[in-house]
């Protein structure tokens, strides 16, 4: 069982300890859907297909002034390739994602790569009719095509299943040696909020952090505004190491085109207050671009400087 991290995952994580802001990437989807992703098509098979596509897309985001880019690996799972008949070539595509990703990261000073690991749209049983120890198996598998690519960490995100968290945690900590982020996705109702199977974020805290998460988080389903509001929840409740990814806003649909309302203008003013509350990571998620990137960039490098 492995418990100790890596030389680079302590240098990260003593480095946002100490009050360093690390910057992540923005949407990959809305990236790769303005750069030859066809509707209903996989993004993970664009890895194999089109690989100087997805090296540009994190080119463009560390030329902006990401810290931290993301694998195109977010339904890299066994689960969610079958459905394109690609169930048999998951470490395959895992592994090439993460070496694109390297490559590009190498040829940029203090760069790093995390690789993506999105929920894998089954359930443990009894909810579902997936046993946790297959369940076990398949996000073995993706991580180790991450790892074999040569990924400084794991990000467990957008996940919705507590159990299925929990154990992406276990799996990451039993078998490397790789700093795992995990961040849930929660929505707000008339008693606050709650992720799907009705877990509050404050207290998600305790449960992934004991189960060995070395950051804990929050990404996609809300725009700049709300995250700041479960930031504060967050921050409240512990002083570890927290993420933060904001959606652009809530998307619109205008003409049959998906329209994400958030400027960078809009959410520069957000991430001022979540860098006041030492959010550790920030990034953005579904609808944010380079520019967006480039702002928050902008606000961070003047935090970094003054610590």
């Amino acid at each position: 069982m492995v418990h100790k991290l890596n030389n680079t995952s302590k240098l990260i994580l003593s480095d946002a300890k100490k009050g360093k802001i690390f910057l992540l990437d923005g949407a990959t989807g809305t990236y790769l859907q303005n750069n030859g992703l066809v509707p209903g098509g996989c993004p993970e098979l664009m890895n194999i297909e089109s690989p100087q596509v997805i090296k540009e897309m994190a080119n463009n985001y560390y030329k902006n002034g990401s810290d931290i880019t993301l694998t195109n690996t977010f339904g890299g799972n066994y689960f969610r390739l079958k459905h394109y008949g690609l169930e048999n070539k998951v470490f395959e595509i895992n592994k090439i994602a993460a070496e694109i990703a390297k490559s590009s990261a190498e040829v940029h000073s203090k760069k790093y790569v995390f690789g993506s690991i999105g929920p894998t749209g089954e359930f443990i049983e009894p909810l579902g009719s997936v046993t946790e120890n297959e369940m076990y198996d398949r996000l073995l598998e993706q991580m180790k095509g991450l790892h074999a690519g040569g990924v400084d960490g794991f990000l467990i995100e957008t996940q919705i299943a507590t159990e299925e968290t929990l154990l992406a945690v276990k799996v990451a900590r039993e078998n490397f040696d790789l700093l795992v982020l995990t961040s849930m996705v929660y929505d707000k109702g008339p008693r606050g909020y709650f992720s799907m199977f009705g877990l509050e974020p404050h207290k998600s805290l305790d449960l992934l952090y004991d189960a060995g998460a070395d950051v804990v988080g929050t990404n996609c389903g809300n725009g700049s505004d709300r995250m700041l509001e479960i930031s504060k929840i967050f921050r409240e409740n512990t002083k570890s190491p927290l993420l933060v990814q904001a959606n652009a806003g809530i998307p619109i649909i205008k003409k049959k085109d998906i329209i994400y309302p958030e400027s960078p203008e809009f959410m520069v003013d957000n991430y001022k207050k979540l860098i006041d509350l030492n959010i550790n990571f920030l990034g953005g998620c579904c609808g944010t671009t380079e520019t967006h990137i480039k702002s928050f960039s902008n606000i961070i490098r003047s935090h970094n400087e003054r610590i």
